[in-house]
């Protein structure tokens, strides 16, 4: 490096006065927090976090998507762009570090290089995407700049989306401009998130930092098997289409063929609705959402064809119909083989114990690696605990994981 940066560090103090002030915006009673994208609670965070940027002599920028940054200029105008961050957003009555974490730590980076007078080679910019948690639609900023988002994706064609259209034209985001968020991948250095692991790997194995690797695949299916309604009394167990039997041994099937034939699968079926939905008539349909998760690709694909097959074996055991519909699918990614060198190198230097870990949730690391190289910081999660109010992550953590990520933008950009 030209400058010396090997005693740099971020202000923790500061981290958690924004992280504290942040965790007010959309706090609920039992200490988690709601800020639905696009809610009031979101749009009243961005406000909060564009504040934070204009108080350190950042500039502010908004695109098409609604995606939020404060920018670091370097001196060269053509040069290329690092982005770091991650999402303010929630799931409803979540915890106050997913996300959170990553849009703070990349802001306290870029604080401390401007402070400290570095001239960094390359912009820099700290972003919260739009939407990673899919209130209206899973991802949706970091879709905008790789391309993967339109208007027509916000048709009426298939789905209802008037309230989405709604919520997005209030937050003054137009749906003709919306292609207009993508990024030239030529204009972009590469992509750092920062992030809880939401798992219980780092912290059961104790280490302080996790490179992720790999980000699974998932792929989501509609099954409805369909039987014939009878009499629950009357007809024996010989005479019945039982659509619910078809359909209760395909998840339970389910679940043991991915646990012995893809150890590195998951798989989850959350919802089951069943018709008539009569305590005393046997099911005529019973219809299912079930998803599957793999972090490799070829592995996922099999897995979708083997469970799909299961299906139909299920309805032919219970003498039903089966019908099945792929309603998502997202390939897994294999994260930057380099920006994960760099990552350990910084622990390395920090003293940082750090282990590879696939991520086994999906992040908008996942989608900018579709188009530029991405690298991910896994902070432990207390007990895996996420997605709720006791979410925890301990701030020796939150501050070990913020100085990895800042001596790692150094590395790559100093």
């Amino acid at each position: 490096m030209a400058t010396d940066c090997s005693n740099l560090h971020v202000n923790s103090e500061r981290l958690r006065a924004d992280f504290d002030a942040l965790s007010e915006i959309g706090a609920t009673v039992g200490g988690g927090v709601s800020r639905l994208a696009l809610s009031n609670e979101d749009l009243e965070a961005r406000s909060w976090f564009a504040d934070r940027i204009e108080e350190a002599n950042l500039r502010v920028k908004d695109d098409e998507v609604g995606n939020l940054s404060g920018l670091l200029s370097a001196d060269d105008p053509d040069a290329k762009t690092l982005m770091i961050g991650s999402h303010l957003d929630t799931v409803p009555n979540g915890g106050r570090y997913d996300g959170a974490i990553g849009v703070l730590a990349a802001l306290e980076c870029l604080r401390r290089i401007k402070e400290t007078g570095i001239k960094p080679r390359y912009h820099l910019e700290a972003i919260d995407f739009t939407d990673e948690e899919g209130t209206w639609k899973s991802l949706f900023g970091s879709s905008g700049i790789v391309g993967k988002i339109s208007a027509n994706d916000i048709s009426d064609n298939l789905h209802d989306n008037m309230a989405f259209r709604a919520a997005l034209y209030r937050a003054g985001i137009m749906l003709p401009e919306l292609q207009n968020a993508r990024r030239d991948p030529a204009s972009i250095l590469g992509f750092l998130e920062l992030h809880i692991e939401q798992g219980k790997t780092l912290h059961e194995q104790q280490f302080d930092i996790g490179i992720v690797d790999r980000i699974v695949g998932r792929t989501t299916y509609n099954v409805v098997f369909y039987g014939e309604a009878a009499h629950a009394g009357t007809t024996t167990a010989d005479e019945r289409h039982d659509a619910l039997q078809g359909a209760a041994a395909f998840i339970i099937a389910a679940h043991k063929r991915v646990a012995e034939e893809f150890p590195e699968g998951v798989t989850n079926c959350g919802h089951v609705s069943v018709t008539p939905d009569s305590f005393n008539v046997v099911p005529a349909e019973a219809s299912l959402r079930i998803e599957f998760r793999h972090p490799d690709t070829d592995s996922l694909k099999d897995m979708e064809a083997r469970l799909i097959q299961l299906a139909q074996d299920c309805a032919g055991t219970y003498r039903l119909r089966v019908a099945t519909e792929r309603v998502m699918h997202r390939g897994a990614e294999r994260m930057s083989g380099y920006l994960a060198r760099q990552i350990e190198n910084a622990c390395r230097a920090e003293g940082i114990r750090c282990t590879p870990i696939a991520s086994y949730s999906g992040h908008n690391a996942q989608i900018m690696n579709q188009m530029v190289p991405a690298g991910m910081i896994f902070l432990p999660s207390v007990d895996g605990i996420s997605h709720n109010p006791r979410e925890f992550t301990d701030w020796r953590h939150v501050e070990i994981g913020a100085n990895v990520l800042l001596r790692t933008i150094l590395q790559l950009t100093v």
